[in-house]
């Protein structure tokens, strides 16, 4: 199986050496996104909902770059600064997995990169 990298163009840019996602056979890795403004990649991070919808749109439009879409997720990684957030983030995650519901861990972390509140991983199908 060949490896695609995916470098999408609509997505906050990556900060780093990694790619938006990896695409190997009839899986993409969507590396973690935090909540990264769309248009200027800035962290913003007022509050725990507007953060989780963020950087679920950030994989959102990442996935449909690769031709796959949030109905496709079977797994996702959900990292917190603060556990406290669960809740709030659990209310905003759920608008986005209505049905058919991926498999998922939340962790709480002592940090994040540029000291977000979450950041999102996930696993998809084409």
């Amino acid at each position: 199986m060949k490896k695609e990298i995916i470098h999408c163009k609509k997505a906050a840019p990556a900060r780093g050496p990694y790619s938006h996602a990896v695409k190997i056979g009839n899986l993409i890795f969507v590396s973690g996104r935090t909540p990264s403004d769309l248009k200027t990649g800035e962290l913003v991070d007022d509050n725990i909902e507007n953060a989780t919808r963020i950087a679920l749109e950030n994989i959102k439009v990442i996935l449909e770059d690769a031709g796959a879409s949030l109905e496709s997720v079977v797994k996702t990684t959900v990292f917190l600064r603060d556990m406290n957030d669960f809740s709030a983030m659990n209310e905003v995650y759920a608008e986005y997995f209505k049905n058919d519901t991926p498999a998922r861990s939340c962790i709480q972390v002592a940090k994040l990169p540029r000291n977000a509140m979450i950041e999102i991983e996930v696993i998809a199908t084409v």
